[in-house]
């Protein structure tokens, strides 16, 4: 049996850099199906990221499974929340642990407000553009509010897709009694009780349970930077591992 690990942000990355994207995963996700493996597992832990790789990588995964006609479970570990949870809805059928943190169906952006910080040290802001929007929420620059309008009509599309996504993976096995694209989370039983998730369960037991005692795992984990695999970050290295470490804080990790 496959099981491919999906450990991280994702689209965090850049060159040097980890974090999880299409273009990283798609050999071992193409690996995976080869042959027709009995089932394919996901083995899920991610605070979310950028939600267009998100999308890609969950339809890569949806893409095959459908091809060849293989079922895809997925598990939940500390958290898939945000575009961690987008990857879980790929997947026919998908457990958590009871702590796991499951759900923040939403969109998120943020930024810092500078402007009174360089006004104060006679700093002067210089931008030049072709296109009076070209420069859109300057956070060297006083917040206008027809930026912020226009920020929140691009959330609302994206969030729109969020939503679809889950709608349409989830059926009626989401509850009809309550709003869930909120960006709340639950943890455990509450993400069963609402049908973000199928059970409780941890992946080796599941699959056994599932297609027997003899059943045998091949797991596929993305590849790490050389940054990584020699010990040393360097400066992308480093910025990549900050705006990871905000996305795991979001949920108190």
């Amino acid at each position: 049996m496959s099981v491919i690990r999906l450990d991280g942000a994702i689209g965090v990355g850049g060159i040097g850099r980890g974090g999880l994207s299409d273009v990283t995963l798609a050999p071992l996700v193409e690996r995976a199906f080869r042959g027709k493996p009995v089932a394919v597992a996901l083995a899920i832990n991610s605070p979310g990221g950028s939600p267009t790789q998100s999308a890609l990588i969950a339809a890569r995964i949806r893409r095959l499974a459908d091809e060849k006609n293989v079922p895809v479970y997925a598990f939940c570990e500390d958290v898939a929340g945000s575009g961690g949870y987008w990857l879980a809805t790929a997947a026919d059928h998908i457990y958590a642990d009871s702590n796991s943190i499951i759900g923040s169906i939403g969109v998120i952006s943020a930024s810092f407000g500078l402007d009174q910080f360089i006004s104060r040290y006679g700093i002067e802001r210089r931008v030049h553009t072709a296109g009076e929007d070209k420069s859109m929420l300057d956070p060297f620059r006083p917040e206008r509010a027809e930026d912020v309008e226009r920020l929140k009509a691009l959330q609302t599309v994206i969030h729109d897709n969020f939503k679809a996504q889950v709608t349409s993976r989830r059926g009626d096995r989401l509850v009809q009694d309550r709003d869930l694209f909120t960006g709340e989370i639950w943890v455990g039983e509450r993400a069963l009780e609402v049908g973000l998730i199928d059970g409780i369960g941890h992946l080796v037991p599941v699959m056994k349970d599932t297609f027997g005692d003899k059943t045998r795992f091949a797991v596929a984990t993305p590849r790490k930077s050389l940054f990584q695999r020699l010990g040393a970050p360097g400066a992308a290295e480093l910025l990549g591992a900050v705006e990871e470490r905000a996305l795991w804080a979001r949920y108190g990790l």
